[in-house]
């Protein structure tokens, strides 16, 4: 490979969710000659801990709005009407911090590409202020609109007939409403700069960690894929146990749900099963000890590794989770939560590889009566496994890395 000596800036929101696939990605880049350094708020440097990915930190001083824990507390607690709005108000002033002092720093250090996260709009208008290349990430589920694809925050399924066109419209038009604060300050921040969106350059590729037989069919362009991971170095050591075991897991914000992860043990126990649960470090170890049904408890599994063990997941519908599963053939129980849980579930009933429940009242029985269904019914893991498959040739991190490098090296 010929080295570029590019220096690539990750644009993404301060979640682990988002910037552990990223650096995943960054570490590939990096085969190719590119440095690759993630900004944001000082705070975020946590997350960042793959060797050879850079960290610049914006300049918050003089803010007393901002702060990482805060910002994160709110984004564990987004149902409700209040919840929802909080969040929304939260992601727009944690927009605007990055399109006011990103720039900055990205000249300082010396930044010639952007590596723009679609779920923080900052990353392209960033890069279009600075007259910079970039291309688009989608860690998540594509959330690129489209007539025929509902929301992603719904669980609506896929109907390309004209219902379900003017039902995703009135989606999108509720959507748009609640959008309101982000869109504001995306929209002045566009007039005090002079970048119109009829002027911007579009991206030259937006790719996504998404096998595309788990998306809604598509028209626009998106790249789809598999996976961005590295390689898993540690050590699985399970004791040895005759009963199947279940993986459960929130994801790191929800981590703190402690009656819905009893619910989870209670469930796997019913049915014989051994409940695996990664909390994320939301749970105390009184909060541990408590649970029932003998669970194994971690706050952090390795979750590639232990997945090849399950028979099943129980999970928030968190997208690397899900493909974390997928990639294991492990048919899976989704309880969306937030966000764009409620889309990937529904695409998972779709495509058969797993069934979808509302953690709302979620009861011992009922999660029972649909693992087991899941865990018995062929049906599941074969789409599953179907699943596995098409991850296993499309590629993942090094694929991915490949197509951000011929796109930035393209001519202008």
């Amino acid at each position: 490979m010929i080295a570029v000596s590019r220096h690539v800036a990750i644009i993404a929101p301060p979640t682990p969710g988002h910037l552990n696939p990223l650096q995943a990605l960054g570490v590939a880049l990096g085969e190719y000659g590119y440095r690759v350094t993630v900004v944001h708020l000082a705070e975020v440097a946590r997350f960042v801990t793959t060797p050879g990915i850079g960290f610049a930190g914006l300049d918050t001083a003089g803010s007393t709005t901002l702060s990482l824990d805060s910002y994160l507390a709110t984004l564990a607690d987004p149902t409700g009407f209040l919840g929802l709005t909080r969040m929304i108000r939260s992601t727009a002033a944690m927009t605007a911090t990055l399109l006011d002092q990103a720039p900055e720093v990205l000249r300082r250090i010396g930044v010639d590409a952007v590596i723009a996260d679609s779920a923080e709009p900052a990353g392209p208008l960033i890069a279009q202020r600075l007259g910079i290349p970039y291309v688009v990430s989608i860690t998540g589920l594509p959330l690129l609109r489209e007539p025929n694809i509902p929301p992603p925050f719904l669980g609506w399924r896929y109907r390309a007939d004209r219902w379900g066109r003017v039902r995703n419209q009135v989606g999108y038009f509720v959507s748009d409403l609640l959008l309101r604060p982000i869109t504001h300050v995306l929209d002045e921040r566009r007039r005090a700069w002079g970048v119109g969106e009829d002027m911007a350059p579009s991206a030259p590729l937006s790719i996504a960690q998404c096998p595309e037989s788990l998306d809604y069919p598509r028209s626009e362009s998106v790249v789809y894929g598999g996976p961005w991971r590295t390689v898993e170095s540690k050590m699985l050591d399970l004791p040895v146990d005759a009963r199947p075991l279940v993986f459960c897991s929130l994801g790191t914000l929800q981590g703190g749900r402690r009656a819905l992860f009893s619910t989870m043990a209670q469930a796997c126990a019913a049915i014989g099963a051994r409940a695996v649960i990664g909390h994320g470090g939301g749970l105390s170890a009184a909060e541990v000890a408590a649970l029932p049904g003998d669970p194994l408890v971690r706050a952090f599994w390795p979750q590639q590794a232990v997945l090849r063990h399950c028979s099943a997941a129980v999970l928030h519908g968190g997208f690397n989770s899900v493909i974390d599963a997928l990639s294991a053939g492990v048919p899976i129980i989704a309880l969306p939560i937030a966000f764009e849980q409620p889309g990937t579930a529904a695409r998972l009933v779709r495509i058969g590889a797993g069934r979808t429940l509302s953690p709302r009242g979620l009861t011992v029985e009922r999660l029972a009566r649909a693992l087991k269904d899941v865990m018995q019914d062929p049906r599941y893991r074969i789409a599953a496994r179907g699943l596995a498959a098409q991850i296993d040739t499309a590629g993942g991190v090094v694929q991915a890395a490949a197509r951000v490098d011929a796109a930035l090296s393209a001519p202008a």
